[in-house]
């Protein structure tokens, strides 16, 4: 029986040990967004993002690219998420590719959260250095607490040049210049093995010992007591108490040799400036909306009324970040990612020039393959089946004017 027991308590310790040494050293690294795992509501119903471009499809490392572009905050939020009034402007990389040297909103610096406001547009800039050579797909992204990261579109940009040439100088309040890529790196990894070696010591102390299986069947037969020797809490107390030490005494030496300190800035920015939309002169009613899933096709009834004072067709209907286009109204330009940009997606039954005055019923028609590649049909699945997006009407002076929609979606599997 003893002979049992030891061997269990060998193989337990190799195990405990081998899964302590995997993640210490084993860390993976991903590969791909999840844009596409997003609830396709959270996409629709949340932030639209549109005329965005990224100013460099290629930046060598060191040179800084922007992404800029508005977005539309739904007024129609939906009720399980959180309202945006703390929200994050960022950028969705697949780790620290690019550093995010400043970011603004409305032409206000935002380097913490700030509030948004249901129904607003914002203009928005984001200034990114290159860091680490590869092609790497580059999102725009709002993180609003208590709602997660909403995605946006993105596009494949390529850093060359080599990563060891990367600066990140900057100059601290006191004048002193340091270089955030490698300041007191060698201080970092010195720290990080002395706790990984504590940590390891009291680990390795306790597993000498018999574990999980011989200590159950001890604890079952009464005998918990013998479990922990005066030797062992002798030595509790020690780890303790020099853990609590050490910490105190590395505290005073930093503060001694960095007096002046200013505590991280967490405060909420308020008053983001909106872009002052004109007035629609557009008015869209959504009759019905029907997603037609075997031809991945989604098809609108619109009652538009033009209150302007010149005619205007529809060119574009946006949501999640794709744009479907009718081409003989409206063009991309800008470069915008080919998998999010539906050129010919966009029909409409009678998109002859809407005069002022006038009151036409359209059969809209969105299709492509992007409602399933970006699994935007899921959205029939849900206890809210509801679509919304923007429309872009172009009247005869090339003005575009956008009108949000949001109405429920019924499936046809016909």
């Amino acid at each position: 029986m003893k002979m049992i027991k030891d061997k269990i308590a060998k193989l337990s310790f190799v195990g405990v040990l081998v899964g302590v040494t995997a993640a210490m050293f084993y860390a993976p690294t991903a590969a791909a967004h999840g844009e596409k795992s997003q609830a396709a509501f959270m996409r629709m119903r949340t932030i639209h993002w549109y005329d965005l471009n990224w100013s460099k499809d290629t930046v060598a490392v060191n040179d800084t690219m922007t992404v800029t572009g508005k977005f539309h905050v739904f007024k129609g939020w939906p009720e399980t998420v959180d309202l945006p009034e703390s929200s994050f402007l960022n950028i969705g990389t697949p780790g620290p590719v690019f550093i995010r040297a400043g970011s603004w909103i409305g032409g206000q610096l935002v380097p913490r959260s700030c509030s948004l406001e249901l129904g607003e547009t914002y203009e928005f800039k984001v200034l990114l250095k290159a860091r680490r050579p590869g092609d790497w797909h580059v999102h725009s992204m709002m993180n609003v607490k208590g709602g997660g990261p909403i995605i946006g579109p993105g596009k494949w940009v390529t850093i060359t040049g080599s990563m060891k040439d990367f600066k990140n100088p900057i100059t601290t309040l006191t004048g002193v210049t340091v270089d955030l890529e490698n300041y007191n790196i060698g201080n970092i990894y010195f720290w990080h093995a002395f706790w990984y070696a504590i940590g390891l010591a009291w680990i390795v102390y306790w597993l000498r010992k018999p574990v999980f299986i011989p200590r159950h069947l001890a604890v079952e037969a009464g005998k918990a007591d013998t479990l922990i020797t005066p030797t062992d809490k002798k030595v509790g107390i020690a780890f303790a108490v020099g853990t609590m030490a050490i910490v105190a005494a590395t505290m005073a030496s930093t503060n001694a040799e960095f007096p002046i300190t200013t505590p991280l800035q967490a405060g909420l920015l308020r008053g983001m400036k909106p872009i002052e939309m004109p007035a629609p002169t557009v008015a869209v009613k959504v009759d019905d909306a029907t997603y037609r899933v075997p031809g991945r096709a989604m098809q609108m009834t619109l009652t538009v009324t033009n209150n302007g004072d010149s005619a205007v067709r529809l060119g574009e209907f946006n949501t999640a970040g794709v744009r479907f286009l009718d081409p003989a109204v409206h063009e991309d330009e800008t470069g915008y990612p080919d998998d999010l940009l539906a050129e010919e997606g966009l029909t409409v039954s009678d998109n002859s020039p809407l005069a002022p005055g006038q009151t036409r019923t359209y059969q809209v028609t969105a299709s492509d393959a992007a409602w399933e590649v970006y699994r935007l049909a899921d959205l029939i699945y849900d206890p809210d089946s509801r679509f919304a997006g923007l429309l872009f009407f172009t009247d005869e002076g090339g003005n575009r004017q956008m009108v949000t929609v949001d109405a429920p979606l019924i499936p046809s599997f016909i």
